[in-house]
């Protein structure tokens, strides 16, 4: 099959999107990210636009790149100027950068109420500023901008636009889905225009989501001949965003056979993913394709027990192959067959049709009634599993605790003080902990009475605090279901709590926390305290 090259514009289109920013850290560890997985091109940014892009770009040579070519992105020169003395154009090539990506307008609309230029003018300001690029020696791409709704208004001066920049010496021509607003047949029958008018060009694709076909779009182009797909990873982007290269590079490469520089490495995929969501301090989508939490978790048991006998029967590809997982949720609408599953990953060989699975799943829907949810609290669920089983031995026993929020006035912020008594290995501790509030001064105070014993606890952090009220009619005498996400670096693990009070049911979800951290250690509890620090 063919090679098709991949151009990620995560550091300048996907920064475009609501809410994102990338510091300049962030944008040199994504840069050389990008260049480890195997990306052919990366867009790093609008020199031309503010200083901080230009600061990436002098700062870029210290990545030493193995791989990918870093691209600076800018326009074609203003009407009226020459290309040697415009700023835009100066500016790309300052950049230092080997690549540069110039856009220009291809739909009439743009070009005579937007520019306020004539048609001619246009095609002159798209040349110039190619030739101008291209006699640099840079390998230069055209961004075709708002192609597909110019060729459906006028295709001869969309195609004029084309080969304006080809005859000037683009390197490949870009065609963009600017408004993210074409369907598939649209954009594959403009590809077949453009394959016909020019049969030699090498061209490429971008595409938008604003009807949620980024992905179909550019796959579609690619089918009629693009050589080169871009994206951004995780679909950021302008409006509704770009196509999202977690799901175009697994489909371009696992399922339609292309050649892609990255394919070896599309086991990092999801580590990528969340790398990305990471440094846009964004919290990773559990349903995004291939990548997410959620991409094979499988609820029904019907489902589950299918997988377990052949997972082809439910899921299109193995998670693995994009560094994903299967997950085997549990709930009142699993039955047995999950709970055998989800204890053998616990290392019990428990049939599905066994005493001891029938009480854990009796515990389960008696549990569930009740208000809790287990799909997002796997280490809650092992915990009940041990205890049903009799296998569990507390590490240590709540005595009693007692919460304190005062506030002196109304300009003073309010504090918060835990004391907690619990008995470890038959000695009692007693200790208080500080707090931005409750739970977090009883996570203190718990940190305090138990690091002698359990150090690794330390190691634990709480990444996430979810709070749903399960029957507010009842006003504050609601039921509360608290989740808490935690992790230690190297594992992640989900927690829950439930009752009508919101910090025993946030204890209850911190103490599943603390203990799944020690059953993973392997911890013991202490037959005795040992003896106190001199």
């Amino acid at each position: 099959m063919r090679t098709i090259a991949i151009y990620d514009t995560t550091l300048r289109d996907g920064a475009q999107g609501e809410g994102i920013h990338f510091s300049l850290s962030a944008k040199m560890r994504l840069a050389a990210a990008l260049d480890r997985f195997g990306i052919d091109y990366v867009e790093c940014g609008f020199p031309a636009s503010n200083p901080a892009d230009r600061e990436f770009f002098a700062r870029l040579p210290e990545l030493g790149l193995k791989h990918a070519r870093p691209v600076a992105f800018g326009s074609t020169r203003r009407p009226g100027s020459a290309p040697g003395r415009d700023a835009g154009l100066r500016a790309l090539l300052e950049s230092g950068a080997p690549a540069v990506a110039v856009f220009g307008k291809s739909w009439d609309l743009h070009v005579e109420h937007v520019l306020k230029v004539t048609r001619k003018e246009n095609l002159a300001m798209i040349a110039g500023s190619v030739k101008h690029l291209a006699k640099h020696g840079l390998e230069v791409f055209y961004d075709a901008e708002h192609f597909f709704d110019g060729w459906l208004a006028d295709p001869e001066y969309a195609l004029a636009t084309l080969d304006a920049a080809l005859s000037a010496g683009a390197s490949r021509i870009v065609l963009c889905d600017t408004n993210g607003g074409r369907l598939s047949t649209e954009i594959a029958a403009a590809c077949m225009a453009v394959k016909e008018r020019f049969p030699d060009a090498a061209f490429g694709i971008h595409t938008h989501d604003d009807c949620g076909l980024a992905v179909a779009n550019a796959l579609a182009a690619a089918v009629v001949g693009a050589g080169l797909v871009q994206g951004t990873v995780n679909g950021y982007g302008e409006r509704a965003g770009n196509a999202d290269l977690c799901s175009l590079l697994p489909c371009l490469a696992l399922k339609m056979g292309y050649n892609l520089s990255c394919a070896p490495q599309l086991k990092d995929l999801r580590n990528l993913s969340r790398l990305v969501d990471e440094m846009a301090d964004r919290r990773p989508d559990p349903r995004r394709p291939f990548v997410g939490d959620s991409a094979f978790a499988h609820k029904a048991g019907m489902h589950a027990d299918a997988v377990a006998k052949d997972p082809a029967t439910y899921e299109h590809v193995p998670p693995e192959a994009v560094g994903n997982r299967r997950r085997i949720l549990v709930s009142e609408l699993s039955g047995s067959g999950n709970v055998a599953v989800k204890t053998r990953e616990m290392g019990l060989a428990l049939r599905k049709d066994s005493r001891q699975v029938g009480d854990i799943l009796d515990r389960l829907e008696r549990l569930e009634s009740g208000g809790y949810q287990f799909e997002s609290a796997d280490a809650s669920f092992k915990l009940l599993v041990r205890k049903t089983l009799r296998k569990h031995v507390p590490f240590f026993e709540l005595l009693g605790f007692n919460v304190v929020v005062q506030k002196r006035d109304a300009a003073s912020p309010a504090t918060t003080v835990a004391t907690i008594k619990v008995s470890v290995g038959g000695q009692t501790e007693l200790t208080a902990g500080e707090g931005d509030g409750p739970v977090d001064a009883l996570n203190s105070a718990l940190r305090k009475v138990l690091r002698r014993f359990y150090p690794s606890i330390d190691d634990v952090a709480l990444e996430d605090y979810h709070v749903r009220i399960l029957d507010p009619e009842t006003g504050t005498r609601a039921t509360t279901r608290v989740l808490i996400d935690s992790s230690d670096g190297k594992n992640h693990w989900g927690t829950v709590g439930v009752s009508e009070n919101i910090i025993e049911a946030s204890w209850e979800a911190l103490v599943d926390s603390v203990e799944y951290k020690l059953i993973l250690d392997a911890a013991t509890p202490p037959p005795s305290a040992p003896p106190p620090a001199p």
